[in-house]
């Protein structure tokens, strides 16, 4: 099912916006569109030691994925040329190499997305043995998709998270994966607050080995399980032997370790709406599976908040994520707005009336700081970028108020953008990457 959205948001959105203050319902979410995922482990190992047949199946699998608006595989390894051989999606991960020096990991997408990551477990087992896992560099893999054309700003933000578990039912292998979804969460945790985020991939987990802490997973992350929601009503399965009953691979017998985990956050609300295994679509003439995987397909609905847009994100890649939407307080005015900076801006600080400050970035630089007066609020970011160390940061930053003051520092370079909050609204917080100095940035706005 391809993405679509909604004629209906339009109207909403005209209709909110045309209402006086007082009349508008703050903190409503407006029907936006429709998507579907799906992963699959494509069993792209050498054809020697693969357990499909990749030299035959591969090329059948690439014009099915084009079913789906966002795609992750796994075992993406040596037949990448005829996965993507017919693909349609414009938006695609480059490939990290063929087995034993990539990861195997893929993003195919109808969606635009950036900022992409890979990040190698910290724990594999097995060599020659338990799944061979320390033979490449297993681990998951990290992007934020731009789902473009909704309400009321324009854009959303979705965090999409590729992974392949260590396989293998030993000991060692238990533990290896019980530390792979730990290292995610952490991951997810200093990465992903505030956001919504879709986790799917090769789990190499079941709810019926409780070594494999899926379930805890879940609920440290604040994701939820479409199996379990849909399908199983919320019931998860006792641990136990596996449930593999083939009658009906789409009931609540049957589990497959390629799982999709997903979350809503305060600006947009995901809705699974199906869950299925593709089972009787990727297979060949004969009937035969492509891969010694079923394809798990998850269908989404979502709606993006009324009060909360965003402006286009500006910089580079590096650092770590970082979102004031996770902390700000509703309601309050920004009080104070915070710079450090030198040749760069070094980093960037925002404090509220009820005394919640929020800071991201390094310590260098020169601080300053700018007192935000009774009904006075920030209207702009003018912001430049230049290249550092092989990447782009943010080299100079004015924040200017409605009043007309301004806080500003770094070095202006000749790429620079505006960011204006739209007419009734403001500049309430910032999302972006930073590290030691400021990597991106774009602006959070919320209704006056």
């Amino acid at each position: 099912m391809m993405h679509r959205v909604l004629p209906a948001l339009l109207f909403a959105t005209a209709l909110t916006s045309s209402l006086a203050p007082e009349e508008a319902a703050a903190g409503d979410f407006l029907p936006a569109g429709d998507f579907t995922v799906l992963t699959y482990n494509v069993a792209g190992l050498p054809q020697l030691l693969s357990s499909g047949n990749p030299e035959v199946n591969t090329v059948l699998i690439s014009p099915l994925l084009n079913g789906y608006d966002l795609v992750n595989v796994q075992e993406d390894f040596n037949y990448h040329g005829d996965l993507v051989s017919q693909l349609e999606h414009p938006h695609r991960t480059a490939h990290s190499g063929l087995a034993g020096f990539g990861d195997g990991l893929n993003t195919f997408a109808f969606f635009p997305f950036e900022d992409v990551k890979r990040v190698t477990w910290k724990e594999r087992h097995g060599v020659f043995d338990s799944g061979s896992d320390q033979l490449t560099p297993k681990g998951f893999s990290y992007a934020r998709v731009i789902l473009e054309g909704v309400a009321p700003g324009g854009l959303a933000f979705l965090d999409l998270y590729n992974l392949h578990a260590d396989a293998g039912n030993d000991g060692g292998s238990q533990a290896a994966r019980r530390s792979n979804l730990r290292q995610l969460y952490a991951y997810i945790e200093a990465n992903s607050a505030g956001q919504a985020v879709v986790v799917m991939g090769d789990t190499n987990s079941r709810y019926t080995r409780s070594a494999d802490i899926v379930e805890a997973f879940l609920a440290e992350t604040g994701t939820t399980d479409p199996w379990i929601e849909l399908v199983r009503g919320g019931d998860f399965p006792a641990d136990g032997p596996a449930l593999v009953d083939d009658r009906d691979r789409d009931g609540p017998f049957f589990e497959s370790i390629d799982k999709v985990f997903y979350r809503s956050g305060p600006a947009l609300r995901l809705i699974a709406t199906g869950y299925r295994l593709e089972d009787e679509i990727f297979i060949d003439a004969q009937g035969d599976r492509l891969s010694d995987h079923y394809p798990t397909a998850v269908d989404f609905s979502y709606a993006v908040a009324d009060d909360i847009a965003f402006s286009e994100l500006f910089g580079g890649s590096g650092g770590t994520a970082f979102s004031d939407l996770a902390s700000y307080p509703q309601g309050e005015r920004v009080a104070l707005v915070s710079l450090r900076s030198g040749r760069r801006v070094d980093a960037i600080g925002i404090a509220y009336a009820g005394g919640l400050g929020l800071s991201h970035g390094g310590s260098g630089g020169s601080p300053q700081q700018l007192l935000l007066g009774t009904g006075e609020y920030l209207a702009s970011a003018y912001l430049c970028r230049g290249r550092r160390d092989g990447g782009l940061r943010i080299f100079y930053l004015r924040l200017t108020t409605n009043f007309g003051n301004s806080l500003a520092g770094g070095s202006e370079t000749g790429d620079c953008v505006t960011q204006e909050a739209p007419a009734g609204w403001q500049i309430v917080g910032f999302q972006g990457r930073a590290g030691k100095e400021i990597d991106k940035l774009g602006a959070i706005y919320r209704p006056l």
